[in-house]
């Protein structure tokens, strides 16, 4: 059974909406729900007063012009939430567990110290995609986040663990000061790709510009990423033969911190 949220109309403030997540309101009815109380600008709403509810159980769709309502999803531990438009900034914050799907765009810092679950994004996504929160130093710690669009800038800035994928363009930035996990951008990648990252991998499945603290390391198969595109496309993004099969250039770095990252770039088939 589904819990339907319907949004009335595009709210005059942003609004917070931590409290809708799903293993938070499953067992809750309809009215329930209705009775909770968000953030609408600098004053409590309930959230009844925002939306129509309807329906029941941990698998929850919101719909409507959410731009501007914020924190959908945060501190998931369970359950699906799709949200059918664009969802605004902090989707799924520090999601633990479940499934977010996003039907449009998602804003800046979707899946931020991210844990664990999967976030797909079925447009684009906006700044610090997985990255570290405000003030915080680590971003994702574990999960899978596919977007399907592009990615803005910094995506999986900070990254501990877990996997970032970008059908599209990813912004630059991407990879800033990672420490673990596995970013992998199918289209261009932005200036300063992995800036400060000590431990992490990029994939570069198309354009890159590396920065001069990158070293020629190898060229190889890399065992491990066949299994990750073999999940990447089995979750529906566009992985070739000859991605799965091709040669890879280790470029060592970044040479400023601990030289432990790579950037793994894909070689054109001789």
């Amino acid at each position: 059974m589904t819990l339907t949220l319907t949004l009335r109309e595009a709210p005059a403030a942003a609004v917070v909406a931590d409290a809708l997540v799903p293993d938070r309101i499953a067992r809750m009815s309809a009215d329930e729900v209705g009775r909770l109380s968000l953030w609408h600008g600098n004053r409590r709403a309930a959230v009844r007063d925002l939306f129509d509810v309807a329906g029941g159980g941990d698998d929850v769709r919101i719909e409507g012009d959410l731009r501007r309502v914020a924190g959908l999803g945060t501190g998931m531990a369970g359950g699906r939430l799709t949200i059918a438009g664009d969802a605004g900034p902090h989707l799924g914050a520090g999601m633990r567990d479940g499934e977010i799907v996003v039907e449009g765009d998602a804003a800046a810092y979707a899946g931020a110290g991210m844990r664990g679950g999967r976030l797909v994004v079925r447009g684009s996504a906006g700044t610090r995609l997985g990255g570290a929160l405000a003030g915080e130093r680590a971003g994702m710690r574990g999960g899978e986040i596919v977007v399907h669009g592009d990615a803005g800038e910094e995506a999986g800035a900070g990254l501990r663990r877990g996997l970032v994928a970008v059908a599209g363009r990813a912004g630059a930035g991407a990879g800033l000061n990672a420490l673990a996990g596995t970013i992998v951008a199918f289209g261009a990648l932005g200036a300063h790709a992995g800036a400060g990252m000590r431990r992490a991998s990029i994939v570069a499945l198309g354009e890159v510009a590396l920065l001069p603290t990158y070293v020629r390391a190898c060229t190889y198969r890399p065992p491990f990423l066949r299994l990750c595109l073999r999940r990447l496309r089995a979750l529906g993004l566009p992985v070739t033969d000859e991605q799965l099969e091709g040669e890879y250039t280790r470029w060592s770095g970044d040479t400023l911190e601990l030289r432990r990252g790579e950037i793994l770039i894909l070689e054109p088939p001789r």
